[in-house]
């Protein structure tokens, strides 16, 4: 790695309490999405406040603050846990003296390292251009030369100089292309309907273990790391279930979700996350190992609900097992539906129950076929 990387990918990381219950978490949050960046942090500067300062979010004193731990440590970037106004974030790099990017822009940035379809790179591209539109009067005019530089990535310099009607102009192509890739999913899926194939979605937070358990289930190779949005892409591969007559499934790898996910990645993503919408079942990966699993849970039903796929049924699969030494096993409630399935992606243990729950769901009677109504884990 060269001189010029490392330095670029380092950051004071900047975050404010303002009494929400879960700042302990949004904390540990930034601290993995830096790090899913590459980015290694040099400083973390926090403080408490009761609301947001107009003009630099952070108040004069602990910009103060931040300025000379940058200029102590010599860093190149500054990264706020928050959203940043185009004023807030000018203010903030005139007086602080370097580069400064927030919470949306980092995660913007984690897409555009990890989109590998064209689809994919195509909506980051779209996300980014929405979002630094109202940011290009005051960004730092060597952006696109730090090529290196985490917030850099994607659109790049050229694009960052266009004037408005140009980039409305591109903005624009990119949805017509979203729209024909949108057109083309949806014949793909009609053709599915008339071979009456199953589809089931696998959702959750991202770093849940999603694309472990999805390769195991289809011996297939996604990029699966112990980091925040590993996958953005989503993969489709066809699995057999068993039974009086072996059939077909069409299993599908979604993007993780997040609190806070911000409202532009959602719009631009959309059209990927209203599959799950179409889906005939949702596998909910929930790591159990988590003491954050509820809130991440209700995180996830949340951007289900935007995207219409809150009355799917799902599945809520409670993963890593293993991690706390809990038996793999099936949970149903008195009727006799199962609410959830304990298994481990990593060793393979307990996947047989999930794979007997597909074939089960299948043979049901689609009257049957209901939203599963999800009971928070409180004791394990």
């Amino acid at each position: 790695m060269s001189e010029a990387t490392t330095v670029a990918n380092t950051a004071v990381l900047v975050s404010l309490d303002f009494g929400a219950p879960d700042y302990t978490e949004s904390l540990e949050e930034l601290r993995l999405l830096a790090e899913s960046a590459g980015v290694h942090t040099l400083a973390l500067v926090e403080g408490k406040r009761q609301r947001p300062d107009p003009a630099t979010f952070a108040g004069s004193g602990k910009v103060d603050e931040i300025a000379a731990l940058v200029e102590e440590l010599e860093a190149p970037l500054v990264i706020f846990n928050h959203d940043l106004s185009p004023a807030q974030m000018r203010n903030l790099t005139a007086k602080i003296q370097t580069r400064v990017i927030d919470r949306t822009m980092l995660i913007l940035d984690i897409f555009a390292l990890r989109a590998q379809s064209h689809e994919g790179k195509v909506q980051v591209e779209l996300a980014q251009l929405k979002y630094l539109s109202t940011r290009l009067v005051g960004m730092n005019t060597d952006m696109g030369q730090q090529k290196f530089a985490v917030g850099a990535r994607g659109p790049g310099e050229t694009q960052l100089e266009l004037d408005r009607r140009k980039l409305d102009r591109r903005v624009h192509l990119l949805n017509e292309r979203l729209k024909q890739l949108k057109r083309h999913r949806e014949l793909q899926r009609k053709a599915r309907d008339r071979s009456d194939v199953m589809s089931v979605s696998i959702v959750g937070y991202t770093n849940a273990g999603k694309s472990t358990m999805f390769n195991r289930l289809t011996n297939a190779n996604v990029y699966a790391a112990n980091q925040l949005f590993a996958t953005l892409d989503t993969t489709a591969r066809k699995i057999f279930l068993e039974g009086e007559n072996q059939t077909q499934v069409i299993l599908s790898d979604t993007v993780g979700f997040i609190r806070h996910l911000p409202h532009g990645l959602v719009a631009a993503f959309r059209s990927t996350l209203e599959e799950t919408a179409m889906a005939d079942l949702l596998l909910h990966v929930v790591d159990v190992n988590s003491a954050e699993r509820n809130d991440q849970v209700a995180a996830v039903n949340q951007v289900l609900m935007e995207v219409g796929a809150q009355e799917i049924p799902q599945i809520v699969i409670y993963n890593k097992v293993d991690l706390l030494g809990e038996p793999a096993g099936v949970k149903r409630d008195e009727y006799g539906n199962i609410v959830s399935i304990n298994l481990s992606a990593k060793t393979g243990e307990g996947l047989e129950y999930l794979r007997s729950a597909l074939v089960e769901f299948r043979d049901a009677p689609k009257v049957e076929k209901t939203a599963i109504e999800w009971h928070p884990l409180n004791n394990q």
